[in-house]
């Protein structure tokens, strides 16, 4: 396990939800203060709050897309199409191992099976994350 996925797990542990943890664990390569990303990803646990894509998912996405975004509001994202063709890969890469991206699924809500645990969606976003920052830097 990585530095940043011990990080983000303890940060779990402490009672982050899946968002922030991802999120927070990438702050200091991004020169951003841990406790506002907490905040900016607070509504984006437990799937958004009504277990819809999954928050560890959603916290690799404000990752990715810090580290791709043009980041000018004057002149619109260029950046914005190939940001989400970038994410499209990475949540497909987390859908082939662990069988949904959808909070409710992963947690086996409606069919009682259990596809993946916060703590390893948390782990295996982090990974895919790094392995995007390494691609794509």
């Amino acid at each position: 396990m990585s530095t940043k996925a011990e990080h983000a797990t303890k940060l779990h542990e402490n009672g982050c939800n899946c968002a922030q943890a991802v999120a927070c664990s990438f702050c200091q390569e991004f020169g951003i203060d841990e406790n506002e990303m907490f905040r900016i990803a607070e509504g984006f646990g437990l799937g958004m709050g009504v277990m819809e894509m999954c928050g560890a998912l959603s916290g690799m996405a404000m990752i990715i897309g810090l580290s791709n975004s043009r980041g000018n509001t004057e002149e619109g994202s260029g950046s914005k199409g190939d940001t989400y063709k970038k994410l499209r890969t990475y949540i497909q890469k987390f859908k082939e191992k662990n069988g949904s991206c959808i909070c409710r699924e992963l947690k086996g809500v409606e069919t009682g099976k259990v596809l993946c645990s916060c703590p390893q969606c948390i782990t295996d976003a982090v990974a895919l994350t790094e392995e995007y920052l390494a691609e794509n830097r």
